[in-house]
């Protein structure tokens, strides 16, 4: 099929900028400065785009996920160093459940003596290479939490659980809590959002279901009470510690429990 030409007055004659190398070929006079700073400008736009990644030009990708109703994802991924010096060797086998988890599971795998797998909890679209080998290798899983989930109990010293739980009724909540406290050996982490923070924007509410529902961190511990799981006071206490001592302020809820014995 041959392609349209394309008019060139029509193209400069609706106000459009004039390429690069119009401008520094041209026979007007212009002044060298000009010139130079064209090529400046170029070179610029260059190492932006190549630092920025993928056309970004330096925006921060962690703000464009939080942006995107994924704070609490972001937020694991910040608190990995935390998290080792806290759990230390319970940081061995590690599953982390929730949207994004191919960016959580990447940055796990490159800890030391760190194994990783991860549950994505919705259908995934657009992902890249890296997130495409790690479904392929069975690394990262897309499954349906509201459903048991393939794994036998105990598989893994602790489960890392973000952006997940708020967006289940109670009805299911009661159904997914205990299995994902049946596969962890150690103890289970989740990050939830505080009320009033933005989550999904109503485009995206397809994908997650429903809504999400923004819980106190009281009405959290009165329901892990209920579903029998105790905090992890030694480790809660550790995180806090370490996160004062840092000056970190999660932008999440986090709560430590213990697993079923």
């Amino acid at each position: 099929m041959s392609r349209r030409a394309v008019n060139p007055a029509r193209r400069f004659g609706d106000g459009a900028s004039v390429p690069f190398g119009g401008s520094l070929h041209s026979k007007s006079r212009s002044s060298p400065l000009l010139s130079i700073g064209l090529v400046l400008v170029g070179a610029f736009l260059l190492i932006a785009y190549t630092y920025g990644g993928s056309g970004t030009f330096g925006v921060d990708r962690e703000s464009i996920k939080a942006d995107a109703g994924l704070p609490c994802t972001v937020e694991v991924q910040k608190a990995i160093p935390i998290l080792k010096k806290v759990y230390a060797d319970s940081m061995r086998k590690v599953l982390h459940v929730g949207p994004d988890t191919c960016s959580v599971v990447s940055k796990l795998l490159k800890e030391e003596d760190t194994e990783a797998w991860g549950v994505e909890p919705y259908d995934v679209e657009d992902v890249d290479a890296t997130c495409k080998s790690l479904i392929r290798k069975g690394v990262v899983r897309v499954a349906d939490i509201k459903s048991t989930l393939p794994y036998r109990a105990k598989s893994f010293s602790l489960v890392i659980v973000s952006d997940a739980l708020d967006y289940l009724s109670p009805k299911y909540l009661n159904k997914t809590l205990p299995d994902l406290a049946r596969l962890s050996m150690d103890g289970l982490v989740i990050f939830a959002g505080y009320p009033g923070q933005q989550r999904a924007k109503a485009a995206e509410l397809p994908k997650f279901g429903r809504p999400a529902k923004l819980r106190s961190s009281s009405w959290w511990i009165r329901y892990f009470v209920q579903t029998g799981l105790e905090e992890n006071e030694a480790a809660a206490k550790k995180f806090e510690m370490a996160i004062s001592k840092k000056g970190y302020k999660p932008s999440c809820q986090v709560f430590h429990l213990g697993s079923y014995h």
